[in-house]
């Protein structure tokens, strides 16, 4: 089976995004489906150019499968679309002149794109979204408690997880084992529950926009299971590297 190639915080970085798309095509057509886990917007000027350049690939590209991530959730508050009627989290951590940039690069209509987006895919035993399957805007990490781990996992029965909120390349890995848990009552009546636990793993795509002449993504087998970091350098600094699991591995169960 081919291999993915799974990209997520792009953040309206357009030069970034060329640079990941031609080293995708050094692949040729080993590559048969084409990520983008969110943060594909951002308040950068080009932002509207992305998205046209996004929807609209060249000849040979595949067509990206695109999911909502935090940037996005922000212009839909921003637009009153969103879950809540303001964005303190945005204005906290980026203060008031990026909440300006970010309205006037994004329009209204891309906004309403947006909100058709989905929330995550599920293709065989994979999950693949921006932050967890608790919210957009949850980074899992590699120092991620292993039982907060499985609990996003067991939520959608994922054997692996795709997410980019955190902007890291890492391979988490679960080992297989069971837990016990158990309910004591008022009147002191105890039952328990052993839970038996699969082999699974958290995997940290990168990201392509946030540093400037540098993107990271992934490549992923779904026949072998086997992962791959790349990094794109481009810009003053052109080029692009193999980075395989370049961050620690965790087991918990």
């Amino acid at each position: 089976m081919n291999k993915w190639a799974i990209l997520s915080g792009i953040e309206a970085n357009l030069a970034a995004y060329e640079a990941v798309m031609a080293d995708i095509k050094r692949h040729g057509n080993t590559v048969e489906a084409l990520y983008i886990l969110g943060d594909l917007v951002g308040p950068r000027p080009e932002a509207e150019n992305l998205v046209e350049r996004v929807l609209n690939p060249c000849r040979g590209e595949l067509k990206p499968l695109i999911c909502k991530g935090w940037w996005e959730e922000q212009c839909l508050i921003l637009h009153g679309l969103g879950p809540t009627g303001d964005a303190p989290e945005l204005i906290a951590k980026y203060g008031g002149d990026t909440v300006k940039m970010l309205w006037d690069c994004v329009s209204r209509k891309t906004v309403q794109w947006l909100r058709s987006l989905d929330f995550g895919f599920f293709e065989l035993d994979c999950l693949l979204i921006h932050g967890s399957t608790v919210g957009v805007g949850e980074e899992l990490t590699p120092e991620t408690p292993p039982i907060q781990m499985l609990d996003r996992l067991s939520r959608m029965q994922a054997n692996n997880l795709f997410c980019g909120r955190s902007g890291l390349t890492f391979q988490y890995h679960l080992q297989g084992g069971s837990i016990t848990t158990g309910l004591t009552t008022l009147d002191n009546q105890v039952s328990s529950q052993t839970v038996t636990v699969n082999p699974r793993q958290v995997i940290g795509v990168g990201n392509v926009g946030r540093t400037p002449g540098q993107a990271t993504y992934t490549l992923y087998n779904p026949g072998t299971n086997q992962v791959e970091f790349k990094t794109v350098y481009y810009g003053d600094s052109k080029g692009f590297q193999s980075q395989r699991q370049i961050t620690k591995s965790k087991s918990g169960v």
